[in-house]
This record gives structure tokens, sequence and C-alpha cells, in this order.
């Protein structure tokens, strides 16, 4: 009987000691202030994400991922995309909107293709993250 008990304290404890090391939020650090916030992602430094200026000296069908603003609708899916270095004019087909609305004073991340081949070149939007 007394090793019966032993193992269940044993198993009891067991489970103890592994919910406690369970993921979830751990407020251990505190976030950083608002002040330090530069482009609305709090926290992570992705170095993936690169400029207009950069991406325009990319080879055509280069995978392109700019954070930036929409700020002007040129016709049809055609749209001119700006960030701190510069613009660009991009391709974002209905499907990629998935019905969100985008002002020009929100921060989004688009992902697609260079196409050079057109004179300028212009990013043939696959996903938009708002």
């Amino acid at each position: 009987m007394k090793k019966l008990l032993l193992l269940g304290y044993c198993f009891l404890m067991m489970q103890n000691g592994y919910a406690a090391d369970a993921g979830g939020l751990k407020k251990d650090a505190a976030p950083p202030p608002p002040h330090k916030i530069e482009d609305g992602y709090r926290g992570t430094e992705d170095e993936h994400v690169m400029t207009v200026k950069f991406a325009k000296t990319m080879h055509d069908g280069a995978t392109i991922l700019l954070r930036g603003n929409l700020i002007e609708h040129v016709g049809d899916d055609r749209y001119v995309f700006r960030d701190k270095s510069d613009r660009i004019e991009v391709i974002i087909p209905a499907s990629v909107f998935d019905g969100r609305e985008v002002q020009p004073d929100q921060l989004l991340s688009i992902n697609g293709s260079l196409d050079k081949k057109m004179n300028p070149p212009i990013v043939r939007v696959d996903h938009l993250i708002k």
C-alpha cells in the first residue's frame, strides 16, 4: 500500500512539474515602450523585409517582401506602394485583398515576385498582411 501511495505521489509531482514548464504568456519581461516602435511590429527584427529601392535592384522573378503603405489606386488591380526609401507599382488581385479594406495610413506587409520585364519594374503581390 505504501508503494502505491508513493507511486501516486510521484505521479502528481511529475504532473505539476510539467504543467509549470508549459507555454503561454510569460510576464517576465515588459514589452518595448511605444516610442521605440518604428514600424508597428513589436519586438521583432525581420531581416527578410527589404526596401523598395533594394527590391528594384534584384533579378526578375525574385521573391519580394516589403513593408509600407498603399498610397494610390492607379486602375484595375494596379496600386502604388511606398516605403521610406522609394515607391513601386504593384499588382494586387481582388482575391489577395480577400474583402479587407486598406487605408493609405495603414502599415502593410506585401509578399510577391518582382517582374522586371515591365518598364518600370512592378511587384505581383501574392500575400498581403494588414
